[in-house]
């Protein structure tokens, strides 16, 4: 079992961890790939953490604060499996848009 701070703590870590991803400049088109896949991913988690939010979850080895730790951590791995997968068509678009504010930047 752990402690009130290390709880505290331990979510402090995990939160500064699900901060969007930024585009900054990309050379390659291989980085911006890269960035539009992090963005699906990220996007992808935030929308299936409610999903998963109400679960209970099961005797013997579920339940308290190390549970709902794991279940977010989890939750963000479902998110970039389903990007590597092919995702939703969103990584699609952004990569579209940051080629476009490349070209922009570049004339």
């Amino acid at each position: 079992m752990i402690d009130g701070a290390t709880f505290i703590q331990t979510q402090a870590a995990v939160a500064q961890t699900k901060a969007a991803p930024t585009i900054g400049h990309v050379t390659s088109l291989d980085q911006a790939r890269k960035v539009a896949e992090d963005f699906e991913s990220y996007f992808l988690g935030q929308v299936l953490q409610p999903l998963f939010a109400n679960l209970g979850a099961e005797e013997p080895f579920g339940g308290g604060a190390t549970e709902e730790i794991w279940r977010s951590m989890q939750v963000d791995e479902y998110g970039k499996a389903l990007a590597r997968s092919g995702g939703i068509g969103i990584a699609d678009h952004v990569l579209e848009q940051i080629l476009r504010l490349q070209e922009v930047e570049a004339t």
